[in-house]
């Protein structure tokens, strides 16, 4: 059976994932059932899971405990993970995609293009964070 701090966090991804749905499908006017799998994109779902796993640690073992000093900084250096390097990579692939397509007007190739919403902006992980602050006054209360 799974621990419920564990349950806590998937669910508060699948959150996070489903209201990427949404706001998307809200905001072209069609739907992007697919937007689920995507990663990048308002609400950060890594947020979301990671700010539910920090609180639950410190909700079951206390917040002087070295497991939650772990969790903590795992959880941190994850967000700022997934809001600098990977919004960084996310950036240099817009300019690759420029480049490539370019090529194709000049040089009549077709290479494939790269993904290039790879990473969050600060306001798509305070989105998720604060889906994670509700998730977890749900599921802890």
């Amino acid at each position: 059976m799974i621990h419920p701090i564990a349950f806590a966090a998937l669910l508060a991804g699948l959150c996070a994932q489903l209201l990427k749905v949404l706001i998307e499908t809200v905001r072209t006017r069609r739907s992007s059932v697919l937007r689920f799998f995507d990663n990048g994109g308002m609400p950060s779902s890594h947020t979301a899971l990671v700010t539910v796993l920090t609180i639950g640690v410190a909700r079951d073992v206390g917040v002087q405990s070295p497991l939650f000093a772990v969790t903590l900084l795992f959880s941190l250096y994850f967000v700022f993970e997934a809001a600098g390097l990977r919004q960084e990579v996310g950036n240099q692939a817009r300019l690759l995609n420029d480049l490539v397509d370019e090529l194709r007007h000049t040089h009549h190739v077709d290479p494939r293009r790269l993904k290039e919403l790879v990473g969050h902006t600060w306001g798509e992980v305070v989105g998720g964070f604060v889906c994670g602050l509700v998730v977890a006054a749900i599921a802890y209360r």
